[in-house]
């Protein structure tokens, strides 16, 4: 999915990306439990930047996210799924990957002439073409309801918008691997230091090879 929102035209097969992770071994059964890998076959298979982001994303990683969503690349994030897709705290039982592709954000002025006002949604404004995508003065943190993201998980068929803090404190707790999986007799690739060292408040920030960056 990030594929194809870095390179529309390119898509890389999923069975591609599965073959490549299990040759290099990465995964046993599809599952990925390390950003880190999930990074290196980002950059294997898709030919662009990936970047591992440590401790959350929250505090001065925030800006970081949200800027990276502005300039309109894509972002991984491991999550404990619900059963509506949505973030959720179940001790990383549910572990998943959200793939988000933008952002909207609640700001208290009009933003500047780089962007355009929606014809159908007013106050609802989209970066306007050709333009730099400068971005708006981020709302504070810790504002309830002024960040959203636009997620998707794998199985489902549309995007979503999720409160930015949910999905933030829903990666910081992946700390267990889910005892239904451990007791059903198949092999998964767990790195040393299990979900705790290989997805605990870790993303992927996935940029095109010839981006500024």
């Amino acid at each position: 999915m990030a594929g194809t929102l870095l390179a529309p035209r390119s898509g890389i097969p999923l069975e591609r990306l599965v073959q490549v992770a299990m040759e290099r071994g990465y995964t046993a059964q599809g599952e990925m439990f390390s950003v880190t890998d999930m990074g290196r076959l980002a950059q294997e298979a898709l030919g662009c930047q990936a970047e591992v982001l440590y401790g959350g994303l929250g505090g001065p990683n925030r800006d970081h996210v949200l800027q990276h969503l502005v300039a309109g690349h894509p972002l991984l994030i491991p999550y404990d799924e619900d059963f509506n897709h949505e973030p959720c705290q179940r001790k990383g039982h549910k572990a998943h990957w959200a793939v988000s592709a933008g952002v909207l954000l609640g700001v208290q002025g009009m933003p500047s002439l780089s962007y355009e006002e929606d014809p159908e949604l007013p106050g609802l404004f989209h970066p306007a073409p050709g333009t730099p995508r400068q971005p708006p003065s981020l709302p504070e943190e810790g504002s309830p309801g002024a960040v959203y993201l636009l997620a998707k998980q794998g199985k489902s068929w549309r995007y979503q918008l999720w409160d930015y803090d949910q999905v933030r404190d829903s990666n910081l707790q992946l700390t267990d691997f889910s005892p239904s999986r451990a007791a059903d007799g198949r092999e998964y690739v767990v790195p040393v230091g299990g979900v705790r060292a290989g997805l605990c408040g870790q993303a992927l920030l996935l940029r095109p090879q010839d981006s500024g960056h």
